[in-house]
This record gives structure tokens, sequence and C-alpha cells, in this order.
């Protein structure tokens, strides 16, 4: 049996305007930033961290934690996975699968 996939209580998503979003998950919602520097606020929503960085693809980004990072990536490719973004200096590694879902892949 293979080894499972992890999920953890972090969910992000990317907003084209930082300030205009701050204001909102702030003014309008209410929410207490846990995080905030000027590429990223961090919320903590009770069942799950909610953070939200600058840039352009604002689907929700999931978390995932494996123990060999390389070897999921290359599981994840061949059941048809593509990656969405790639930075090792960060690090990050955002696949998306068949299905559509987003998901930061992150070794344990």
């Amino acid at each position: 049996m293979s080894e499972a996939f992890e999920s953890t209580r972090d969910v992000m998503i990317k907003v084209p305007d930082m300030e205009q979003a701050r204001r909102f998950y702030t003014g309008v919602m209410g929410f207490k930033p846990t995080l905030q520097n000027e590429r990223c606020l961090g919320f903590e929503m009770g069942g799950f961290q909610l953070f939200v960085e600058q840039g352009a693809e604002p689907e929700p980004v999931f978390e995932f934690l494996v123990s060999d990072l390389q070897a999921a990536k290359r599981k994840l490719l061949a059941a048809g996975c593509r990656v969405v973004e790639d930075e090792p200096r960060v690090p990050r590694l955002y696949m998306r699968d068949p299905y559509g879902l987003t998901f930061n892949l992150a070794q344990r």
C-alpha cells in the first residue's frame, strides 16, 4: 500500500490587490490577521488557516504533506496531475489534479 497524503489546515488564495483584500477580510469580515507582511496575510479561521497572497490565480490552494516530495511528484505526474508552480526557494510546489483541485505539495 502506498503512503497516504496528509492534509494540513492551510488554504491559500491569490488576489490581484492585497490592500483591497486586506480591507475586505479585516473590515467587512472582521477577521484578525495572525500573519501580515508585504507578500501574505494569514487568518486563523478555527477549522482551517486562510492565507491570502498577491497573485493572478484566485482558486483555493490546499496543502498536502508527504515524506518524499520528489517521489510523490513523480507519482502524481504519472497519474495525470500537472505542475502549476514550482519554486524550490520558497519552497513551493503547486500541482493541479485531473479534476481541477490545486494543492501545494510539501515534505514533512
